[in-house]
């Protein structure tokens, strides 16, 4: 469980050799979805997009963040182009998304378990992927339009020997949390 009292959370990515099929923080596989199935389409290409990662919401109640893109677009760094999601349940989907109830499709990295550890408070810039604290920008500060928007986690476009995902030249993606944490946004820079 997340201890809203900590920080920050470094994320720490280790394969394993079963299916993960818990509500933790983890990346590829399939979704454990929490509610019904809400697997987002990607508004350019009509098509379901590629599951990315779960994240576990901070709190006593089992609440969960699933993100997803469509890997083959240019346009999935703006948090509202409708070609990356991230979806809060129990929560509400974003305007712009339309989702199908599927609870299975493309998975873009291979399935790893993410141990959370605590760590102290760190001084942006951070390059490391994490859960919670603030953002360590690649470019200027960035946060979705309509806010207030939380910051929830940052996430490397690669790691070493464990996924490579598509966030431009060694980019970063920012997860985000609406004030209610009922919805999320979801962005990129490189």
């Amino acid at each position: 469980m997340i201890n809203a009292d900590v920080l920050t959370y470094e994320m720490v990515f280790s394969r394993v050799d079963r299916v993960i099929d818990e509500f933790c923080t983890k990346l590829g596989g399939r979704p454990t979805w929490l509610e019904e199935p809400q697997w987002p389409l990607c508004a350019r290409h009509e098509r379901p997009m590629g599951f990315i990662g779960q994240f576990r919401l901070p709190g006593r109640s089992i609440r969960m963040a699933y993100l997803f893109m469509d890997d083959g677009s240019e346009e999935s760094w703006r948090s509202e182009g409708g070609e990356n999601a991230l979806i809060v349940q129990p929560g509400r989907i974003p305007p712009f998304i339309e989702t199908v109830a599927a609870a299975d499709g493309e998975s873009l990295v291979e399935e790893l378990f993410v141990d959370l550890e605590e760590v102290e408070q760190v001084e942006p810039p951070c390059w490391g992927s994490r859960l919670l604290g603030v953002p360590g920008w690649l470019q200027d500060e960035e946060y979705p339009a309509g806010g207030p928007w939380s910051f929830f986690f940052q996430l490397r476009s690669s790691q070493r020997d464990m996924y490579q995902l598509m966030f431009g030249d060694g980019g970063m993606g920012y997860g985000f949390l609406s004030a209610d944490e009922q919805e999320g946004r979801f962005l990129w820079q490189c």
